[in-house]
């Protein structure tokens, strides 16, 4: 069986995590300079790479919300899967000025580390509403666990 296709309500669900990363370079794009300066852990990939790989994942959290939104599931599980996307996207969007602008590496392991926890959360609860948004968010749990890697490296070297 198909699901009918709504372009505004895929639209909006991507917007919500372009929108948050937007916000989030607004805030940090004059401290992004520091990757090149800090002591980076082995497997660190040059600075080109981020943008790359931040833009694949930001899309597929849109996909895998739009997925929920417009999955059959009771709006009491959705209701959970968007507080939960939210609550993770916000510590996604703070881990970036905690790491840039205030440099407190330490610090941003731990969030990280919290990150991870809200994200497997996520992961859970849309498997619930939608299979596919649940799969969605697998690259980024990997992601974030080389992130803990490296962050936990220039926590180490710094």
């Amino acid at each position: 069986m198909f699901k009918t296709f709504n372009l505004k309500k895929l639209l909006v669900s991507l917007a919500i995590p372009f929108g948050v990363a937007f916000l989030s370079w607004l805030l940090t794009r004059n401290q992004m300079d520091i990757y090149s300066e800090i002591n980076n852990p082995p497997l660190s990939p040059p600075s080109f790479v981020f943008p790359i790989v931040w833009s694949i994942l930001y899309f597929l959290m849109g996909l895998a919300l739009y997925n929920v939104r417009t999955s059959p599931a009771q709006q009491q599980m959705k209701s959970l899967g968007y507080m939960i996307f939210g609550i993770q996207l916000f510590f996604n969007f703070a881990w970036t000025i905690i790491f840039f602008t205030f440099r407190a590496y330490t610090f941003a392991v731990v969030w990280l580390i919290a990150l991870i926890i809200l994200i497997v959360a996520n992961i859970f609860v849309f498997a619930k509403s939608s299979k596919a948004a649940a799969y969605m968010l697998v690259p980024y749990l990997i992601w974030c666990l080389f992130a803990l890697y490296l962050t936990a490296g220039v926590a180490l070297l710094n």
